[in-house]
């Protein structure tokens, strides 16, 4: 049977998501109350049970007419796609059951709900996406590095040469790290990322208003740090580290430039990573580059450890083949067509 909770049910919804064995932050409902409250839709999370099987699913339902490609053109409330919250996600299935009755039940669900299609991201260290490769169109696009977490000295030994002389460089200078959350950090959190934000050219998606920071603050207190680099007594990088179930992932983050010479970041990710393996969690995921691509932030985030990068994969399916056809047309111009849902391209 499949039961679908919206974050009114915050409660029973945590506590569904807890009982599987794999969960990780992005399936809570906390970090998704944040991504609601930045715009992305309505979170909605997908709980299946019968006597052989259990499933969980978070997704983000969003209004199509909303996006900026349907201004004028559709009426708000009619139409609807699916998408996995900012970060990493997708189905947890346990049991051996057959899977042909979720699917059939939440295939149904979506389309007598106006759902036209999903996109899921799948969770890279979790490899999710191999349990529904026979369900989902599943597209395999880039790597993603992970550490992982044994002890301090195979941390240190699976750094590349030159990632490992940034580090004591850094340490020389005299760069500190530190770690807490508070208001004032989180303050502070927020001034060193929008700079870095500025400087990358970041387009405004990126760029989290005052009600996204009191979720964080409110809602996954106990499941994130904010890690700060320090020189003569001024922060010059900062991260949001969460951490759930054994799983820490490098979040947001931010540096000033004028201080890039001493390596700030990666002593602080080095001591992430120590801290993380003393503390009983069993990676630390850097994510990939940009758009997936094997770019020079993969290139960075590869320097942390020698073993292959993981599998991220993405999985497209279509409800409504003849919808998606119809929106797809009333674009006037396709911006970039490998892009799924392509009536958001």
């Amino acid at each position: 049977m499949l039961a679908v909770y919206t974050l009114n049910d915050a409660s029973k919804w945590d506590e569904i998501v807890k009982s599987f064995s794999k969960h990780d932050i992005y399936y809570l409902s906390g970090y998704a109350r944040g991504f609601y409250l930045h715009g992305d839709g309505e979170p909605l999370l997908f709980y299946y049970e019968d006597e052989k099987l259990r499933a969980i699913n978070v997704v983000m339902k969003r209004d199509i007419a909303k996006d900026v490609n349907f201004k004028d053109k559709l009426e708000e409330g009619i139409y609807f796609d699916l998408a996995t919250p900012y970060g990493y996600g997708g189905w947890l299935l346990e049991g051996d059951g057959s899977k042909s009755q979720l699917f059939a039940e939440y295939q149904s669900w979506c389309r007598n709900n106006s759902i036209i299609s999903e996109v899921i991201r799948f969770h890279p260290v979790i490899g999710n996406q191999e349990e529904v490769r026979d369900i989902y169109d599943v597209m395999d696009l880039g790597k993603t590095v992970a550490i992982p977490l044994t002890n301090r000295d195979d941390i240190w030994n699976n750094f590349s040469s030159n990632n490992r002389r940034h580090i004591r460089k850094a340490i020389k200078e005299g760069v500190e790290i530190h770690k807490g959350f508070s208001e004032e950090l989180l303050a502070k959190f927020e001034e060193v990322y929008n700079i870095t934000m500025d400087r990358d050219t970041a387009t405004d998606y990126y760029y989290f208003k005052k009600p996204f920071y009191d979720s964080i603050r409110d809602d996954l207190k106990d499941y994130c740090d904010i890690y700060y680099a320090t020189y003569q007594d001024k922060i010059i990088a900062v991260s949001l580290m969460l951490r759930c179930n054994g799983y820490l992932s490098y979040h947001l983050s931010g540096s000033l430039k004028e201080y890039g010479i001493l390596s700030a970041t990666s002593l602080l990710l080095f001591e992430t990573a120590a801290w993380g393996s003393e503390n009983g969690y069993h990676s630390l995921h850097l994510g990939g580059g940009v758009g997936s691509r094997e770019d020079s932030l993969y290139t960075y985030k590869k320097a942390f450890y020698k073993g292959d990068g993981l599998q991220y994969s993405i999985g497209k399916m279509i409800f409504d083949q003849d919808k998606y056809a119809e929106l797809t047309k009333m674009r006037e111009r396709i911006e970039r067509d490998n892009y799924f849902p392509l009536y958001r391209a």
